[in-house]
């Protein structure tokens, strides 16, 4: 079972570097792997290794994340949200720092998830008719509880 994702990954990858209309000898020269090593793992002869698969990624331009998941190294999962794919897609942090700032996203989005609140910019209930400050009354003439609030975000 493992050879038909050794094939798999060297389908996806030829698949990928037709797409991006690059030789198998320009994405080796790029990858830095050598012309032969490509050609076996494009046929599914050999399995490369994670530190090859980023390379791989890197010549052709895309996550090398894909490439584990197709190598059958990383588990598939949800697709990224905008800014989870502006982090990955940044050339000037390295992946430690992508990942600590991949990690804090999340446990926002998880402590926004579990409080019930997403999209909005705080934890706070949505306002309610008790306790919104009317129109005319501005926020020297709210109560405590009020003052302050405008300024939040």
């Amino acid at each position: 079972m493992a050879s038909s994702k050794v094939g798999s990954i060297g389908e996806y990858i030829r698949e990928q570097r037709t797409r991006a209309k690059i030789s198998l000898r320009q994405l080796a020269d790029v990858s830095g792997i050598s012309n032969p090593y490509l050609s076996q793992i494009e046929r599914g002869l050999r399995k490369p290794s994670a530190e090859i698969l980023q390379q791989i990624a890197k010549g052709l331009r895309i996550s090398a994340e894909v490439l584990y998941v197709q190598a059958g190294i990383l588990e598939d999962r949800e697709a990224d949200t905008d800014v989870q794919a502006a982090v990955r897609a940044d050339l000037v942090l390295t992946e430690r720092q992508k990942q600590v700032l991949l990690d804090i996203y999340a446990s926002f989005l998880k402590e926004n998830e579990a409080s019930g609140v997403l999209g909005a910019e705080h934890d706070e209930p949505a306002e309610t008719a008790e306790t919104a400050v009317p129109e005319e009354t501005g926020p020297e003439q709210a109560g405590p509880q009020q003052q302050g609030k405008e300024e939040v975000g």
